[in-house]
């Protein structure tokens, strides 16, 4: 056999040793983070509650999802241990002071447009130019909101033939 014909089998065996390499990572790291808890932390569970840990044993956890309401769960069954901002902020609807932060984003680009000149004189150079006119002159002379009148039992010109473009001129 050839180096070629083993290529494609030497390319298939290497991704799926990546593939599982990487599997093996990702359940590791859920593994050393179920180990990891304690209780009065926030977590998510698989199935999307999230609770408060209450007591933690070997394979199992016990959860205070509200007053008076604790549930045993299954360690495999916590998908995420969150932070303290995190879980006040989903469960209880607590945002964090923006202002504590010291930087403060604008919603608009208006700081990006800001020129040195005032506003005046921008808005001044905009209004000495000629208006545009973008609407559609497509009826010739006749105003836009003039009406057409057509009798029912005359066709109409356009409806009649359809007109021909330069590019449709010559083709049938």
């Amino acid at each position: 056999m050839s180096l070629v014909t083993l290529l494609p089998f030497i390319v298939l065996i290497g991704a799926m040793f990546l593939m599982t390499r990487s599997a093996k990572k990702k359940q590791q790291q859920a593994a050393s983070m179920r180990n990891e808890l304690q209780p009065g932390s926030g977590v998510r569970t698989i199935g999307g509650m999230y609770a408060t840990v209450k007591e933690v044993n070997d394979d199992t956890v016990l959860l205070d999802a509200g007053p008076g309401v604790d549930l045993l769960f299954a360690k495999n069954a916590i998908g995420a241990v969150l932070t303290d901002d995190e879980y006040n902020r989903i469960v209880h609807g607590i945002e964090h002071d923006l202002k504590a932060d010291g930087t403060v984003v604008p919603d608009d680009a208006s700081s990006l447009t800001e020129t040195d000149e005032p506003a005046a004189d921008a808005s001044s150079d905009a209004s000495d130019d000629k208006p545009l006119d973008l609407g559609k002159k497509d009826l010739g002379d006749k105003p836009a909101d003039a009406v057409v009148e057509t009798k029912a039992d005359e066709p109409v010109a356009d409806e009649a033939e359809p007109k021909k473009t330069d590019g449709e001129a010559g083709a049938k």
